[in-house]
């Protein structure tokens, strides 16, 4: 397993902990990326302290805010990731989402005819380059655990066979399961700063297909100037234009002592923060796929998650301050949230890696499951799907 980010950890903590308990499965773990940047927190140590051992952190990201910078990440990575894997010679490979760093390890087991299983693929957000490496990952993968019913249909209109692409839901869900979240008073600690009343939350990344990546964020810092009440700022992704949003950021929360930019937010502590939140803000996937488990409010900005699955809870919104403040006030309404009481979450119930570790068990590593056979066309040179 390959883990770039504090983010995709935080996702693949129960499937990681549910392979553990297979003793069929050999797990090694492989930490990279933004993992081993002191900038992003490096959160490479979150692994030991969960109790996890490192098979390697090979680094790869380079300290760069720029598209070549991202592109020269990919490089490295293979670089780096080919040596590690030509060694090791794994039986399979797993992959969770669309970050562009993952991309490097793919590509590697590629070449080196090592199967891939991925991780919520047949997913959209038609506005980042994430959609893009979603889709790459999908074809070249050989196991699909996809987080929706409509998100295995796209997996199966791109001409994968049936029997490759399971439903497990988000397994970032299975916190709410099955971790103890932490309480009140120690979270208040940790981020010295009182969360009475309740604050918003912010997670903004880079539009990396905009011509310019952080012009949403910074309508979002305009938006948010007047507002009276506690502001945690997440920190954003390792994409083109992050070092811009986190200097506008620094300079919004100057002294003020109800505003926080946190660097690394542990899964737990994020997911405490959101049960006391009053709306999460931004445009990251957390806020489509997580908060509708919550009944939080989410006000969803500007075009990254363009087209992705939403839930009763989401408030899109353009990127401009106008729209946002107006977002932002319907989000505290409480006749809104009030109207969220027993929603459902399409993205899952929490068991998703139970699932995803017993497919991976049990999954036979043969010719069946490494090559992978073109789909006859039907009539109209439509995919005939093989059941």
């Amino acid at each position: 397993m390959v883990s770039s980010s504090r983010a995709d950890y935080g996702h693949l903590y129960w499937v990681l902990r549910a392979l553990e308990e297979r003793p069929e499965v050999d797990l090694r773990i492989v930490a990279t990326g933004a993992h081993l940047s002191p900038g992003f927190g490096h959160t490479v140590e979150a692994f030991e302290a969960d109790g996890f051992t490192l098979e390697a952190a090979p680094e790869c990201l380079l300290d760069s805010d720029s598209d070549v910078g991202m592109a020269k990440t990919i490089g490295v990575g293979v670089l780096s990731l080919a040596d590690l894997f030509g060694r090791l010679r794994p039986d399979l490979l797993l992959l969770i989402a669309d970050r562009y760093e993952m991309l490097a390890p793919a590509a590697v087991a590629l070449a080196l005819r090592i199967p891939i299983a991925h991780i919520e693929g047949g997913d959209v957000s038609e506005g980042a380059i994430d959609d893009a490496v979603r889709n790459a990952l999908t074809k070249m993968a050989h196991l699909h655990f996809v987080p929706t019913a409509t998100a295995r249909r796209r997996v199966l209109a791109m001409g994968e066979a049936d029997w490759r692409v399971h439903v497990s839901g988000a397994p970032s869900l299975d916190h709410l399961v099955r971790s103890t979240l932490p309480d009140r008073a120690g979270l208040e600690q940790r981020l010295a700063l009182p969360l009475d009343p309740a604050p918003l939350v912010v997670a903004m990344h880079p539009v990396t297909l905009a011509a310019d990546e952080t012009a949403d964020a910074r309508a979002l810092l305009e938006a948010l100037e007047p507002v009276d009440r506690p502001i945690v700022f997440c920190y954003p992704n390792a994409d083109a234009g992050y070092a811009r949003i986190v200097a506008a950021t620094r300079d919004f929360c100057g002294d003020r002592p109800d505003r926080r930019l946190v660097t690394n937010l542990a899964h737990l502590d994020y997911w405490a923060l959101l049960t006391h939140a009053a709306a999460l803000l931004g445009n990251s996937s957390s806020g489509i796929m997580e908060t509708p488990s919550l009944a939080l409010p989410c006000v969803n900005i500007g075009m990254r998650q363009e087209k992705r699955e939403r839930a009763a809870n989401i408030i899109d919104c353009p990127g401009e301050a106008a729209s946002i403040r107006a977002a932002i006030q319907h989000a505290l309404d409480p006749a809104f949230r009030a109207g969220l009481a027993g929603m459902s979450n399409p993205y899952g119930d929490g068991t998703a890696g139970a699932l995803i570790a017993q497919v991976l068990a049990e999954t036979p590593i043969d010719d069946r499951l490494r090559i992978k056979r073109a789909l006859d066309l039907a009539d109209g040179d439509r995919p005939a799907f093989i059941q």
